[in-house]
């Protein structure tokens, strides 16, 4: 691996440390100010209306932008962001208002500094696809370490000291980020598009995504993946205590085994792609998630619901090391940001309804219909997605983009996998 990578590795560890400090806190600190279930909403949605009012529109701002600047730019801004609500903890002047609007941009924040991440790995490593399995692999395994297992007890515990503490933490975490990033290589500066307005190019990249069957499969998996899973974690903690009779502390473990099985299926991600193909490893990843769903509707007690969601965990982990690694490795270099918000405002956009169905399958029916309604669905997704990432069709786009990467002459406006196998959606 390119030096650089360490770098910018280590810079995502400790950001994603903080990232865990803030999820853990910022909640716990909503609720020593109200106990209204609205009003911590409204904290909680805050931060994830980035994506969903502006997600396409940043993807082009940082295909204009160079990608290392906006990465060491938006970590040193979410920085000095996190000193106001520290202050203010200080102060006592905390209020609902001031940590939705402070959650809100920490959201923007990680929409620039995702986007432009995941648009220089490819820079980084020269688009190389073995490379990239290996960094995303890394990359997620510290992820879920730092803002899974260790971040959020730390963010409890440094509550304790006080409501500013755990806030100066996190900005302490983006201040390392931002100095590691500013040290990594400069990549190739952004070729300009003349004439061409913001909201044009934004739907460009959009269009990009729906016309090419292979990145419209990626984009489906975890859009739909999200309404399944958040249908499901809408009623776990119900779904625990009344059919598992799970407490508390028990509950912390069954996430937890959630989490170790990413970490494994994030470690073993590279070797089911050289193993399977990256399309039949995908489309074994999907539906080893459908059954272990429906595995956790079925589980009797406890001692079967946490392997079922543990299982659940080491497909989504590959899942997540194969499908960002694959549009890393076809996607033009001009167009990568916008291709990457366009896809993950999709799976944003899926999540609220999923809660929705969640919530209203409990209420309806039974606690257990969520569930089971889940892992139908990602049975259904997995047929579908299925033909739209086969080997065929990846191997394709690989030569295209290769091709494409070599020459340095065909046209990077058409979609690479579509193009490369002879057919259009």
């Amino acid at each position: 691996m390119p030096g650089g990578f360490g770098r910018l590795w280590s810079a995502q560890t400790v950001s994603s440390l903080g990232d865990g400090v803030t999820h853990a806190a910022l909640p716990l600190i909503a609720l020593t100010l109200t106990r209204d279930p609205m009003a911590l909403a409204v904290v909680t949605a805050a931060g994830t209306l980035p994506w969903l009012l502006l997600g396409v529109l940043g993807g082009a701002l940082v295909d204009r932008w160079d990608r290392r600047r906006t990465m060491w730019l938006a970590d040193a801004g979410r920085a000095v962001l996190l000193a106001i609500p520290a202050a203010a903890a200080v102060l006592d002047a905390l209020s609902i208002p001031l940590l939705a609007a402070v959650a809100f941009l920490l959201g923007l924040g990680g929409l620039f500094f995702d986007t432009a991440a995941t648009a220089y790995l490819p820079e980084l490593l020269e688009r190389d696809p073995a490379l990239l399995e290996r960094a995303n692999s890394r990359l997620r395994g510290a992820q879920t370490v730092m803002s899974g297992f260790a971040g959020p007890p730390a963010g409890s515990a440094l509550l304790a000291f006080g409501r500013a503490v755990p806030l100066l933490a996190d900005a302490v975490s983006f201040l390392c980020s931002a100095l590691l990033v500013r040290t990594l290589p400069a990549g190739p500066r952004p070729a300009p598009e003349a004439h061409e307005s913001l909201l044009r190019q934004a739907r460009a990249g959009a269009s990009y995504v729906f016309r090419d069957r292979l990145l419209l499969g990626l984009a489906l998996r975890p859009a739909v993946g999200n309404i399944a899973f958040l249908a499901v974690d809408t009623v776990l903690a119900l779904f625990a205590h009344d059919r598992l009779g799970i407490d508390t502390y028990g509950f912390g473990l069954l996430l937890t085994a959630e989490a170790t099985g990413g970490l494994l299926g994030a470690a073993l991600a590279s070797v089911l792609g050289r193993r399977l193909g990256t399309g039949t490893a995908l489309a074994c990843t999907a539906a080893v998630e459908a059954l272990a769903i429906l595995g956790l509707a079925a589980a009797p007690n406890p001692y079967a619901a946490g392997p079922a969601l543990a299982v659940c965990g080491a497909a989504m982990g590959a899942t997540m090391v194969l499908g960002p690694s694959l549009r890393q490795a076809i996607v033009p270099a001009h167009l990568m940001g916008r291709v990457t918000s366009t896809s993950r405002m999709l799976a944003m956009c899926a999540a609220p309804l999923g809660a929705f169905l969640g919530g209203w399958l409990a209420t309806a029916y039974d606690v257990r219909t969520p569930v089971y309604a889940a892992g139908g669905l990602l049975l259904v997704t997995t047929a579908v997605t299925a033909t739209m990432t086969s080997n065929r069709r990846v191997d394709a786009a690989r030569r295209a983009a290769a091709a494409s990467t070599t020459t340095e002459g065909g046209d990077q406006g058409e979609p690479v996998a579509a193009e490369a196998a002879g057919e259009m959606p």
